[in-house]
């Protein structure tokens, strides 16, 4: 750090603001420490700065069900926001949400020395759990569609669910049939949360939601095929992307074309969902920003700097080739120009 200074013409404490990432640092200056990091090939020692503030610069992930896209992709946001913030990750995954497990995995990121915890777990039991851990470091959770706090994150997913049903009411269509999500999951509960309330707002009638066992494609099939028998059926929302990429192929081989016959919706927004077929209309969570923003929420905890509820992030409908008034004129998608 010191060459950094003298080949940049600033103090060691300078550089050292530069590489926490301050923003208390002229622009200029900053250029200088940046260039002359780079001409010296200059890396932070996590060692040494852990002895410098007494700290151990790790963070603790507690995860479960990686294999559900939400946790995963905000698992990299949380990487990758620690790494610019010179913090190592320390990742434990939940083999179950009994309570032994979650605290058996919470002593075993004890055991390693970290600074903070995220919670990527956003099932019921898993925060029932947590509130009545005694845990001696900040803890940040990540809650599927729950009122703004100051320890967890965020997105207003049932916000997302209203904007679907508004989108296909809007189109013409009398109701929306939901594919619901596994039980358990804070996500299911938003998002048959939103729906409801706008049709019920809307003074129509909701059908009986479909219930789920997990999150998968073969899933959203099993529950299109039961949906294709039913002429009244006209729209329907999936709780993801999955589910409708089932639906949709279900509708398929029924001979039912979307969205001619009928129209689809999913949520989250897979970078697969434009390359469906038809494209499909979804809405968009940015995970990885939830990512980013419980490591900033995390680390100003540790500061103590931490003020205020932490705002839900804002879904954002994306309408594309899966959505059409009832009735549409419309090719089967194998048979389009």
């Amino acid at each position: 750090m010191s060459d950094v200074a003298r080949l940049a013409g600033v103090s060691q404490q300078t550089v050292s603001r530069v590489v926490r990432g301050a923003t208390n640092v002229d622009p200029d200056i900053r250029q200088r420490v940046e260039q002359a990091i780079v001409q010296l090939r200059y890396r932070r020692n996590p060692a040494a700065a852990a002895l410098a503030s007494n700290r151990s610069m790790t963070i603790g992930v507690v995860s479960f069900e990686l294999s559900v896209l939400g946790p995963t992709v905000a698992l990299y946001g949380i990487s990758e926001e620690a790494r610019q913030h010179g913090y190592a990750t320390r990742l434990v995954t939940l083999a179950s949400l009994h309570r032994d497990d979650i605290r058996a995995a919470f002593e075993s990121i004890n055991s390693d020395t970290v600074d903070g915890v995220i919670v990527l777990a956003p099932l019921l039991d898993a925060i029932t759990v947590l509130e009545g851990l005694d845990i001696d470091v900040p803890v940040v959770t990540f809650q599927q569609g729950s009122p703004p706090s100051p320890t967890s994150v965020s997105v207003d997913e049932v916000r997302g669910a209203r904007m679907v049903v508004r989108h296909l009411l809007d189109l013409g269509h009398e109701t929306v049939w939901h594919v619901q999500g596994p039980p358990g999951w804070m996500a299911t509960t938003a998002r048959v949360q939103g729906w409801a309330a706008e049709l019920g707002a809307a003074g129509r009638f909701a059908p009986e939601p479909i219930p789920t066992s997990d999150w998968s494609a073969a899933e959203g099939y099993r529950v299109g095929c039961e949906l294709a028998t039913r002429k009244d059926v006209t729209a329907v929302f999936a709780a993801n992307d999955a589910f409708a990429l089932g639906v949709i192929k279900a509708m398929d081989e029924a001979g039912r074309n979307v969205p001619g016959d009928v129209s689809v919706v999913g949520f989250d927004d897979v970078k697969d969902a434009p390359f469906f077929r038809p494209a499909l209309t979804t809405v968009r969570i940015d995970f990885e920003a939830i990512g980013q923003l419980a490591v900033s929420r995390v680390l100003a905890m540790i500061k103590d700097g931490a003020e205020g509820d932490v705002p839900p992030l804002e879904p954002k409908l994306v309408t594309r080739d899966t959505t059409a008034p009832p009735g549409t004129t419309s090719k089967p998608a194998h048979l389009s120009d």
